[in-house]
């Protein structure tokens, strides 16, 4: 497997904080839960924080609980991902992902973002 990481992106040193944001259109927002994965130099693609349609539930992978929130706003068509307390295995890939909510019109959709990358490092 070979693993294609962009030159550019946002740094922060280990202990620091960063923020991401993705914003849709062209959706019904508050039908899709918001999803952020992530993707580290040599590792599969594993998703890192859930959030449901209303936003009052979320879930979040072992690695970084504790130290990431997401949230939403809907108003806004905005998904968060605040990281806290950064270690260099946090360097990554992290995706943006809306799919359809389960009993809405838009079950089955999946859309995604670009991805954004964050290098943890001194």
């Amino acid at each position: 497997q070979v693993y294609l990481v962009d030159s550019v992106g946002v740094w922060v040193q280990p202990g620091g904080s960063l923020k991401l944001a993705c914003t849709a259109s062209g959706l019904t927002f508050n039908n899709f839960a918001m999803i952020w994965h992530r993707q580290s130099p040599g590792k599969e693609r594993v998703v890192v924080a859930q959030i449901t349609m209303s936003g009052k539930m979320t879930r979040y992978a072992d690695a970084v609980k504790g130290r990431f929130t997401i949230s939403r706003d809907n108003a806004k068509n905005m998904v968060f991902l605040q990281m806290d307390n950064l270690n260099i295995e946090d360097t990554a890939v992290y995706y943006c992902n809306g799919k359809g909510g389960v009993d809405t019109s838009d079950y089955g959709m999946d859309y995604w973002g670009e991805g954004t990358l964050v290098t943890v490092s001194p």
